[in-house]
């Protein structure tokens, strides 16, 4: 496929400026600094979410100039505000262990671009990653398509690595929102919708029914739709969604059988297990591979859609996928990146998510103190982040992130200083928070970096990449 791609022929009019010329591209650098000189909206701060700016036009046209690779695999569509990409994960490590060929498309990434396109927990190599964005750029001349985004090549060349690698099933997960997102070309098998909660406001709305209207803009007629547990007005905007389309909706907590326990052991620490009983599939005391009830919450997700898989003829076997799931990695996630000091970093970035967060380090690791190095994106839900991050935070010192989105410190701290009376400081750097925190810690403290995966990313550089 990605051969064929290659060897078609460059249209004769010249492209607009706008337009990228068909290109070759030879090196790993090459292809990536090409896609960085497109219009990236994770990069931009309150970009109007219309049609222009996001919509499927631009993702179709390159589609149809390669042949429509994305018809030639089944998919699992995933949208929501907080764990699409842990549920994502849990749910590709389940059919990888039934013996299922995988794809899984996600973002962003934190260290290198070509973690968004993953079969069978292989990133795509480098060689592989040129020969996509060659094709792709060839596409979008081809097809003369003025502007295409980040997004929208990205998401082309994972749709033809997953054609190209004769993938079982992808598993999809959304960029921002659902409706005009790119990867909402696809028809899927099922469809999953996380927690909806406040995030990107200036794009999807302020209130929670408009941002789960953008989210169920995934839905599709007739497909089976599974959600985590929502709140009631969130219910009510997926629910007549899904009956305009005379799609089944169900939720991951209800009408099955279902129980969660904390446990401890000396190999395993603290964790978590779950046992789930739904009308395909039996799980007994699966043991979540991820700290934290949210994280519960998204495997029980993971498992309603594997349930809706095997409805489907999917060949799974439930305790092939248990052992399967107990290989999930989820980096940037409750990862630990140094022990002496002790830190943990986790890329939560909305105020669910850092409630979440709070809560999974107060079940799962043992200290006296903890302080947090917090920085974020400028057109987030501050207010509600920091409410959150001083519920856990014995002592926090924001921070910039290495993005022209960062939110300035300085406001982030006079936010913090009028919900809280707890000790708070201001770092130009990354580095001089991290030597303020550990100054200002013992053996038996904690350092959680959080708020933004710049901020992990920069962490996890710093820090070399422990798993």
């Amino acid at each position: 496929m990605v051969k064929a791609a290659l060897q078609q022929p460059k249209g004769k009019l010249s492209p607009k400026k706008s337009q990228p010329a068909g290109k070759q591209f030879r090196t790993f650098r090459s292809a990536v600094n090409f896609l960085d000189s497109l219009t990236n909206y994770e990069r931009s701060a309150r970009t109007p979410y219309t049609a222009n700016n996001f919509g499927l036009s631009r993702t179709n046209r390159l589609l149809g100039a390669m042949g429509n690779p994305h018809h030639n695999f089944k998919t699992v569509h995933i949208a929501g505000t907080k764990g699409k990409g842990s549920t994502a994960a849990m749910l590709m490590e389940m059919l990888r262990g039934c013996g299922l060929k995988v794809g899984l498309y996600s973002s962003p990434h934190i260290l290198n671009i070509r973690e968004r396109i993953v079969v069978d927990s292989e990133m795509v190599s480098e060689p592989d990653f040129v020969k996509l964005v060659s094709a792709v750029s060839e596409a979008s001349a081809k097809a003369r398509i003025a502007g295409p985004t980040y997004f929208d090549m990205l998401t082309s060349a994972a749709f033809l690595h997953f054609s190209q690698s004769e993938v079982d099933i992808a598993i999809i997960e959304t960029g921002l929102g659902g409706r005009l997102d790119a990867t909402n070309v696809i028809t899927p098998e099922a469809i999953g919708i996380t927690n909806i909660s406040y995030d990107h406001l200036a794009q999807l709305g302020k209130t929670l029914p408009l941002i789960a209207a953008e989210k169920a803009g995934i839905m599709k007629e007739g497909v089976p739709v599974i959600s985590a547990p929502q709140e009631p007005e969130v219910r009510e905007t997926l629910e007549a969604a899904a009956a305009a389309l005379n799609a089944p909706i169900s939720y991951s907590n209800e009408n099955v059988d279902f129980s969660y326990r904390f446990e401890f052991s000396r190999t395993m620490g603290r964790h978590a297990r779950i046992c789930l009983t739904t009308p395909n599939c039996k799980f007994e005391h699966l043991h979540i591979p991820a700290p934290g009830l949210h994280q519960a919450i998204n495997c029980t997700l993971a498992l309603g859609l594997l349930d809706v898989l095997k409805s489907k003829g999917f060949p799974i076997d439930d305790h092939k996928a248990m052992v399967g799931v107990a290989n999930l990695k989820l980096p940037g996630r409750m990862q630990l990146i140094s022990e002496d000091p002790r830190i943990v970093v986790d890329g939560a970035h909305n105020g669910a998510s850092i409630e979440a967060l709070m809560r999974a380090v107060g079940q799962n690791i043992v200290y006296d103190s903890m302080v947090v190095i917090f920085g974020c994106s400028k057109e987030k839900d501050v207010a509600r982040m920091v409410r959150q991050v001083q519920l856990g935070a014995d002592k926090i010192i924001f921070t910039p992130i290495k993005s022209p989105r960062s939110a300035d410190p300085h406001e982030l701290a006079a936010e913090y200083s009028e919900v809280s009376g707890k000790m708070v400081q201001v770092a130009d750097s990354l580095e001089e928070a991290l030597d303020i925190a550990t100054r200002a810690i013992s053996r038996e403290d904690v350092i959680c970096i959080t708020g933004s995966f710049y901020l992990v990313a920069e962490a996890i550089n710093k820090f070399g990449r422990k798993s």
